[in-house]
């Protein structure tokens, strides 16, 4: 039985692992301009801290895991986690986010792992445009991860793409071409403030006008997928589909069903509030794992019904989105 209810009613069973702070890309909606204060290694979770925690969430009823970072494959092993995780009684699903750098390296292991699918972080098609959104030179190595990733038969293989106003929203249908003969899920993102991210409301394109381009050149059919965050759509005669993140203008709280655990082991209830308990000071203190499991149900039914409107959310202290995981 799920014990990972809140004061609403809402059932979490998805719980988002962060196993750094670190990341070889330095995107700047997720990196703060003045960069980050990188947590000492003593600070960040061990895997075997990290597999604890995963086991008695699944005891209280996660069955979705997804690994994130700063950038996940930057942390030696990763597949040993993955692994460790896929033999965990109850979870039937464990994915990770990346940037795709060192996708290539490592895919076969992964898969190998059990890897149940990965979501790849692209915001252009443009050398150019990676070089200035991400301040490095690794547009050619993301392209590789991704062909890899989908020769080596991952699935699914979805491409993440945060939408801004002035710097890729005119890539839109280069993007969704790019996905008509490859099996990949297309998913664009409102862009969201996090702490000096550079968010004005002249870089954000809500969904509405996302969708009406596609919609003035394709036509979009609705996939109804109620355990789907995005807002998915097939088009005639593509491999291809897309999809949109809609958590600005057309926010999923009432249906929020996602837990976040940070690098250093803090618990997050909600992407937009700052964390709530630290889960590694009480491991590293000997806390009994009933103990913990109670701590956590109690930390969750703190969680709040909604995120702030976007007017608050700009002028909220918060992690940045590196700090968090995503």
């Amino acid at each position: 039985m799920n014990k990972l209810i809140d004061t609403y009613g809402r059932l979490h069973n998805y719980l988002r692992i962060s196993v750094t702070d670190r990341c070889n890309l330095r995107c700047v909606y997720c990196m703060p301009s003045d960069g980050i204060e990188l947590k000492p290694h003593s600070e960040i979770l061990s895997f075997e801290e990290i597999t604890k925690l995963a086991k008695l969430f699944a005891e209280l009823g996660v069955t979705k895991i997804r690994i994130t970072g700063g950038e996940p494959l930057v942390r030696k092993n990763l597949s040993s986690l993955i692994l460790s995780h896929k033999k965990i009684e109850g979870i039937k699903n464990v994915g990770i986010t990346t940037n795709g750098i060192l996708l290539k390296n490592y895919v076969n292991d992964l898969k190998s792992a059990g890897l149940d699918g990965v979501n790849i972080s692209l915001d252009t098609l443009s050398k150019d445009k990676f070089r200035r959104i991400t301040l490095r030179d690794n547009f050619d190595d993301v392209l590789s991860g991704i062909n890899t990733a989908l020769h080596a038969g991952i699935s699914p293989v979805k491409l993440n793409v945060v939408v801004m106003g002035g710097i890729n929203d005119d890539e839109i249908l280069d993007f969704v071409e790019f996905v008509k003969d490859k099996n990949l899920e297309l998913r664009f993102i409102e862009y969201m403030p996090f702490k000096s991210n550079g968010w004005t409301n002249a870089r954000f394109l809500p969904y509405s006008q996302m969708i009406n381009l596609i919609s003035s050149k394709y036509t979009l059919t609705p996939i109804e997928n109620s355990e789907s965050v995005a807002k998915n759509y097939t088009i005639k005669e593509f491999k291809g589909r897309i999809g949109f993140i809609t958590s600005i203008t057309e926010h999923f709280c009432s249906d929020c069903r996602r837990l976040r655990l940070t690098a250093d082991g803090w618990l997050k209830t909600c992407l937009f509030f700052p964390a709530e308990k630290n889960l590694k000071e009480l491991i590293r203190s000997n806390t009994t794992d009933s103990e913990l499991k109670k701590v956590i149900v109690e930390t969750l039914r703190q969680k709040k019904f909604m995120h702030p409107e976007i007017e608050e959310l700009v002028n909220q202290e918060n992690n940045s989105m590196i700090e968090i995981g995503g």
